[in-house]
């Protein structure tokens, strides 16, 4: 698994980052699927969120879902202490899910559990557990995203006539806009002219 670390308006240590990076590998051990994690560290300078000037966010890139977490806490290592347990917790449900979907078991809810551990004497279900219950899942499109994170994605749909390219120029300045989306009537692809440096113009047309 890649791990990068970022700082944001904060400077970022090597012992942190080793630090990081221990505790990130034994998420591979739940997940083998997991491909890539961005740690982003950024401080807040509001004097009055003292308790929670570090915040951290992590976002995991796997197989399969985008795994997103973040905490603050009073310094690097406890912001990312928990938020590391969030995305364990999204880590473990989605393998679980996984799992139910290959028909291999079915996983027990945490109130089935938690009665069937009173009953035989044992503690009810940690906190973790109960984090795990509360894990949302977002659905953009084809994609899925799973945690709290801040992702933001914007659909819109327009309707458009073919028009030149010529045309397309002329609505791109209209419109005071870097590139402009249209379909090419001379090569009836969809294309999208776009301003370079200077007074220059692209072109990008996609084969479908």
């Amino acid at each position: 698994m890649d791990v990068v670390v970022k700082g944001h308006h904060c400077e970022v240590s090597d012992r942190f980052r080793q630090y990081v990076e221990e505790k990130l590998a034994r998420i591979e051990k739940v997940d083998h699927r997991v491909l890539r994690c961005e740690v982003e560290v950024s401080l807040e300078k509001n004097p009055r969120q003292h308790d929670r000037a570090m915040r951290v966010e992590l976002t995991m890139y796997t197989k399969g879902p985008v795994l997103r977490a973040e905490a603050s806490g009073e310094t690097k290592q406890a912001a990312f202490d928990v938020s590391l347990d969030r995305l364990r917790a999204q880590v473990r449900k989605a393998a679980d899910r996984r799992r139910v979907h290959r028909g291999e078991h079915s996983p027990e809810g945490l109130r089935h559990v938690n009665a069937k551990q009173t009953t035989n004497g044992n503690a009810p279900a940690t906190e973790e557990s109960a984090a795990e219950e509360e894990v949302r899942t977002q659905k953009f499109g084809s994609l899925t995203v799973t945690g709290d994170g801040p992702l933001v994605m914007r659909e819109k749909t327009h309707t458009a006539k073919p028009m030149t390219l010529d045309q397309a120029l002329y609505e791109l300045e209209l419109v005071g806009h870097d590139f402009y989306l249209f379909v090419d009537a001379d090569e009836n692809q969809p294309s999208v002219v776009y301003r370079r440096r200077g007074y220059d113009y692209g072109v990008i047309r996609l084969a479908v």
